[in-house]
């Protein structure tokens, strides 16, 4: 018997024997559908974390703040020093270091601010939040508008009354016609409106929508809102993920010698974050992986059970075809790949149930949890590959006792039985 004639005479007999091949096959289907489901619900979790950190501007972003509070002595104390950011803060990081790619200084007031468009009984009002910053914002962030111009090196020169509004701010002051050119006001002070951002959603991390923002340059909102020339944040592009601790380090120093050399901010940087959540992604995916190999391993029992049951089943089978001149290879081969088809189709079953389970799952959280974020399910190609190839080694492993018994049987003795 050949190999084809093997794998033919395997199927035949699995089919034979619909339901307990079923219930045999049920371990390794339940081992690879966890698999399959947990890994395709982590990699959405993961891709969901990846694409919240680009809206912030990425892992290589580093934000430095004035802090409250700083560490001294080992203990956090109120931070009484009496130095603040200003703009030329960040025109001397970008200059002194070599690490940066682009630096944003940025006045920033989130939410409770009282926007407004039109006059009299056609007035549309919302409460928002606005945002003084520089054109490398828009470079920085990789934010383009939709609609018109963003802010220029004249608007930061001259200090001009113009924004660029999101796309939340459009729907709810101007849901039906072009708002380029028009006037809106912001705590009472009139701008105009030059560009519409393309949509950008809402920050996992931090809550805020970036599109119920106003961008206005950093200069007119210290002129008009803040009377000074503080900036509250100054955020820093490393070029790559590689550079962020030099970045940082580089940074840290020009903001120091500035400053009579003390350290009033404190500092974040979204790759540090991100690679704690992430680390804590993989720790999970590992340990329900584990647990789903573990479920492989009793579904390879069960069908280590069930081949043995097979063995004394057919033994007559076996006796007579040794007789008429099987090898001991050829009765081990053919019990062997049903082993293997046992597991394959276990497999193969398991790879569509995670399948489906994963994009239930990911449906149910977005359509009942989340709602606003849309959770991505995929088919893991790399680990649907390890999970069928891991079913195969399955049943070689658990198959092969059962067919070296199979083998060894003696012809006479297998033809005397009932």
């Amino acid at each position: 018997m050949n190999l084809l004639e093997s794998i033919v005479s395997g199927i035949q007999v699995l089919f034979s024997h619909k339901m307990r091949t079923l219930l045999t096959l049920l371990g390794v289907l339940i081992g690879v559908a966890a698999v399959i489901g947990m890994i395709s619900i982590g990699d959405g979790a993961k891709t969901i974390i990846l694409e919240d950190s680009e809206k912030i501007g990425g892992a290589t972003m580093i934000r430095f703040r004035r802090a409250g509070y700083i560490m001294r002595n080992n203990r956090w104390v109120r931070n009484d020093s009496k130095e603040n950011f200003v703009y030329e803060d960040a025109l001397a990081i970008e200059e002194q270091c070599p690490s940066v790619r682009h630096v944003m200084p940025s006045i920033s007031q989130r939410r409770d601010v009282r926007i407004t468009a039109g006059s009299g009984l056609n007035m549309k009002e919302m409460y928002a939040g606005y945002q003084g910053v520089t054109p490398n914002f828009r470079k920085a962030m990789k934010w383009d508008v939709q609609t018109g111009r963003f802010i220029t090196d004249a608007d930061i020169e001259y200090a001009t009354s113009v924004c660029v509004i999101g796309q939340g701010v459009v729907d709810e002051l101007f849901p039906d016609e072009d708002p380029i050119g028009s006037e809106i006001s912001i705590q009472n002070k009139r701008f105009t409106v030059i560009g519409i951002m393309e949509v950008r959603g809402r920050s996992l991390r931090y809550g805020f929508n970036l599109d119920d923002n106003v961008y206005i340059p950093l200069t007119t909102v210290q002129q008009r809102f803040t009377g000074n020339n503080y900036v509250n944040e100054i955020a820093v592009q490393a070029k790559d993920i590689q550079h962020v601790p030099n970045a940082i380090a580089e940074a840290t120093a020009v903001l120091k010698s500035r400053h009579k050399n003390q350290e009033f901010f404190d500092t974040r940087d979204v790759a540090s974050g991100l690679d704690f959540v992430l680390k804590i992604n993989k720790i999970i995916k590992i340990l329900l992986t584990g647990v789903a190999g573990f479920s492989l391993m009793i579904g390879g029992i069960g069908i280590m059970n069930i081949m043995l049951v097979s063995v004394a089943e057919r033994t007559r089978e076996i006796g007579l075809r040794k007789a008429i001149g099987a090898r001991p290879i050829d009765i081990m081969i053919q019990f062997l790949i049903e082993a293997i088809l046992l597991c394959a189709f276990g497999g193969l079953l398991g790879l569509f149930v995670g399948f489906l389970f994963g994009s239930g799952v990911a449906w149910i959280v977005t359509s009942f949890i989340t709602k606003t974020i849309s959770w991505p399910s995929k088919l893991p190609l790399f680990w649907a590959i390890v999970s069928i190839l891991f079913s195969g080694f399955i049943g070689v492993f658990f198959g092969l006792y059962p067919a070296l018994r199979a083998a060894r049987l003696a012809p006479v003795e297998s033809l005397r039985m009932e």
